[in-house]
């Protein structure tokens, strides 16, 4: 019995350490996440053999090309996205009709549905244009996190929020965000992020109460593994960053799943990005996928390791002009042209390596290439 019990208690052990180091291990074997090409569908045209028109997603690292981008990450949500696409889409066309000069878009990042949400975003494509409404689908479920990370990486937007597909938020809060962004943004850095904090004092919307205890207790487990101190509600899906400070965190976001906001604020800390917490009217949507347990023991989890990771130099935050990173970027021939988009991502993946590693090893060897025949 006694070699049965040690054998069941290693067992045990060796899977809760694979289990608590699993996120760290996603984060070596992932691809970049600068590594990927992405192309949306313009219904509106058409390709010589008579196909919707597919064309490349613009990068983060372009200029600005309008006001604000929003990313709406979204995963199953045939039923409660057209809601929150209605609500937004009218709220930022109706401040473009006051202010010309006020631009937009909105990215639905599909995360790998299985039901009809693809088809329901592509209707609202059709009905406002591919130049407000773009629908990025990853090819695969990469979670919460990387499909806000994806959004980002490939927006237009000088300002860009990322938004919660249930439309739990008030977008009419959007206007107290650009405020304080506005207020507190230093060289092009600053992050505005929506808080309900005070709905467990205040009568602005009704919450269960095992969801302010969970808040809480949450946010004690963010101060103690994190370090992030100053920020009373980390988890709000209502954030709001300068182009600069979202370059600056999303190319060092390793978390792709649960806690990719305590880590976004965890390097802004670190980097020291003013933040703003701004208090939005919030109301509590059903249909959230979320299991309760799971999500509990994988945030503790995510918390802990975030700490663990940064403090042993697993991780590090790298400036997005670094070599490293900038080799990850894709460079399609035909940037902006219709193109086919299985035979133009294949090719990117032959011609440009998907590690780091062998990226940084074809850019050294084109280097040396070019010093050798200078000589």
């Amino acid at each position: 019995m006694a070699w049965w019990f040690l054998f069941s208690a290693s067992c045990i052990l060796f899977y809760g350490l694979y289990w608590f180091l699993q996120p760290i291990f996603a984060s070596l074997k992932n691809r970049h996440p600068l590594s990927f090409e992405h192309y949306f569908a313009d219904p509106a045209t058409r390709n010589k053999a008579g196909k919707i028109g597919h064309f490349v997603f613009p990068s983060i690292y372009e200029a600005a090309t309008l006001s604000l981008s929003v990313i709406v990450p979204a995963y199953n949500e045939t039923v409660r996205i057209p809601p929150m696409l209605v609500e937004t889409i009218t709220a930022l066309k109706e401040r473009n009709s006051n202010d010309p000069s006020f631009t937009f878009e909105v990215i639905v990042v599909d995360d790998g549905s299985t039901d009809t949400t693809c088809a329901t975003v592509l209707d609202f494509v059709k009905a406002h244009s591919a130049d407000v409404v773009r629908l990025l689908k990853l090819p695969y479920n990469m979670g919460k996190g990387g499909a806000v990370q994806q959004g980002v990486l490939h927006a237009r937007g000088a300002q860009i929020l990322f938004a919660d597909a249930d439309g739990a938020s008030d977008f009419a809060c959007l206007p107290k965000l650009e405020r304080e962004l506005a207020r507190i943004a230093r060289n092009g850095l600053g992050i505005a992020i929506g808080s309900r904090a005070h709905l467990a004092d205040d009568a602005v919307a009704e919450r269960k109460w095992y969801r302010n205890v969970l808040m809480h207790g949450f946010h004690i487990m963010v101060r103690l593994l994190s370090g992030v101190s100053d920020v009373r509600d980390t988890q709000c899906g209502f954030k709001l960053f300068t182009r600069k400070a979202a370059l600056v965190l999303f190319v060092n976001q390793r978390l792709t799943r649960w806690c990719f906001d305590v880590e976004l604020l965890f390097i802004a800390a670190h980097q020291k990005i003013p933040l703003a917490e701004v208090a939005i009217n919030w109301a509590e949507i059903d249909g959230s996928k979320m299991n309760l347990m799971d999500a509990s023991l994988s945030m503790g989890r995510d918390l802990a390791v975030i700490r663990l990771a940064y403090m042993l130099g697993i991780w590090r935050i790298e400036y997005p002009d670094s070599p490293g990173v900038v080799a990850m970027l894709p460079r399609p021939t035909e940037t902006g042209d219709r193109v086919d988009a299985a035979s133009a991502v294949a090719a990117l993946r032959k011609a440009y390596p998907i590690s780091a590693a062998a990226a940084r090893d074809k850019v050294t060897k084109a280097a040396t290439a070019t010093t050798t025949a200078s000589k």
